[in-house]
């Protein structure tokens, strides 16, 4: 499961990188790169806000409930400052490399997002289900093993 907070981290910092590169004048090809990993940081806290809602009882169980105020604060507070940040971003693309440029890079945060789908969230939910699949099988096993050895006892004891 994707950590939301060490995902607004990195969106957090591949904003400031992104910005200061802008503020240098540096070329389209050096902002992209930090622009990408914003993207892909941005990609990630959505993700784990949709991973929230479908949490898994064994997900439940490891990382516990945290209050529903506190949640709610977060997400509030996270999509309001992502929000700041993309306005700012467009416009410092637009100013500094001419009208459109926001767009252009629309296209391509587009293109990231549907590769990241395909490559590493499939991966990840793969082994999220793994990992739910394993904890029923041991319990199951386990169920399995408390009868088995409790027909075992009683056809001895009979």
């Amino acid at each position: 499961m994707i950590d939301p907070v060490s995902a607004y981290a990195a969106a957090t910092a591949a904003y400031k990188g992104v910005k200061m590169l802008i503020q240098a004048g540096k070329d389209i090809e050096d902002v992209s790169k930090h622009l990408g990993s914003w993207y892909g940081a941005v990609a990630d806290i959505t993700r784990a806000e949709s991973q929230r809602k479908n949490t898994t009882w064994l997900e439940k169980k490891q990382h516990g409930e945290a209050s529903i105020e506190q949640q709610a604060m977060d997400i509030t507070i996270r999509a309001k400052k992502l929000k700041e940040f993309e306005s700012e971003i467009k416009f410092m693309l637009d100013y500094r490399f001419g009208l459109g440029t926001y767009d252009e890079m629309l296209g391509m945060r587009r293109k990231i997002r549907a590769e990241r789908e395909r490559t590493v969230y499939a991966a990840m939910e793969s082994k999220r289900q793994i990992k739910n699949n394993m904890a029923i099988a041991a319990l199951s096993l386990g169920i399995i093993s408390v009868l088995g050895g409790g027909i075992y006892l009683l056809t001895l004891v009979l």
